[in-house]
């Protein structure tokens, strides 16, 4: 049971459970507007996405088998203690449950072509794992943009179905909130998926694959890490000072917590040479994406 928990990648999943939990309970609900989901519609709607997402590294590892054998052959799931058999059951089971589930809660908030968000997710995650990987490039922006998606679901089957007969000021407010979020969540999810490149050079050689550290070289990609990570610092400061001057709280977290991590992130990118190296620092953004996520609960004081 354990070893297929790890298979699914929970900390992953955790994520996007927090990310969807955040915006509805933290956000949404906290001003008292009309809102499509329900609790229990809420619930079955952040099932579905785990699924398909679930599914998606299920199929991703399946594909990966060879390459994960040369840069994480400790850690290697399917071919060595899952079969792939059972692998691939799992993958359909899941993609099977998240679709069906999507059908039933885009029904629920009575607008049925939303299905086709879960039909769209999963399909991409299976043209990931099998083609769109080993594009250059191609394969960093899909995940990345699946991220963030992840927290636009909250507009598409929250407030968009409520707010046809509602004063839609503050729902456009919201949204705007919202893709700001979700556009941060592609930006640090897109670094994470270069270091992650640089991390896994050796095996994604013999792959075949075609990554930014393969066709540019480490050096050149780590450089453009490096300046994604200075952007980020600065897009955070240049938010607090602008926007947080009211809510002293909100601004020292921005500030210290999350702007302070960017700021080691992009030193330690600095000095990174090996492996281990851009291991930590791929750990170091998924803790800077749950910072930036953390603080979606206190940015209802700026509405």
């Amino acid at each position: 049971m354990i070893l297929y928990l790890k298979l699914l990648r929970p900390f992953n999943l955790l994520m996007v459970l927090l990310a969807q939990g955040l915006v509805k309970y933290g956000l949404f609900e906290p001003f008292g507007i009309s809102l499509a989901l329900t609790p229990g519609s809420f619930a079955i709607m952040v099932i579905a996405t785990l699924c398909i997402a679930a599914g998606g590294n299920v199929i991703n590892d399946i594909y990966d088998q060879e390459i994960d054998w040369i840069n994480r052959p400790k850690k290697v799931l399917v071919g060595k203690r899952i079969s792939e058999k059972a692998a691939y059951n799992l993958y359909i089971l899941l993609t099977v449950l998240g679709v069906g589930l999507g059908f039933v809660v885009a029904n629920l908030v009575g607008k049925p072509a939303l299905a086709l968000v879960f039909i769209f997710s999963a399909a991409l995650l299976y043209w990931y794992a099998t083609f769109l990987k080993s594009m250059l490039f191609i394969g960093n922006m899909v995940i990345s943009s699946l991220v963030g998606f992840s927290i636009l679901m909250g507009i598409l089957f929250d407030l968009y179905p409520a707010m046809e007969f509602q004063d839609k000021t503050l729902y456009l407010r919201l949204s705007k909130v919202v893709l700001y979020y979700a556009l941060a969540a592609f930006y640090f999810n897109l670094m994470r998926e270069i270091t992650k490149d640089i991390q896994d050079v050796n095996g994604d050689k013999n792959g075949g694959r075609n990554t930014l550290p393969i066709v540019l070289g480490i050096s050149r990609t780590k450089a453009i890490v490096i300046i994604m990570g200075l952007l980020g610092l600065f897009g955070v400061l240049f938010f607090a000072y602008f926007e947080l001057y009211r809510v002293l709280f909100l601004l020292m977290y921005m500030v210290f917590a999350l702007g302070g991590t960017l700021l080691v992130f992009t030193l330690q990118a600095w000095n990174a040479k090996k492996t281990k190296h851009f291991a930590r620092l791929s750990n170091l953004l998924k803790l800077i994406m749950l910072l930036g996520l953390a603080s979606l609960g206190f940015i209802k004081t700026l509405l």
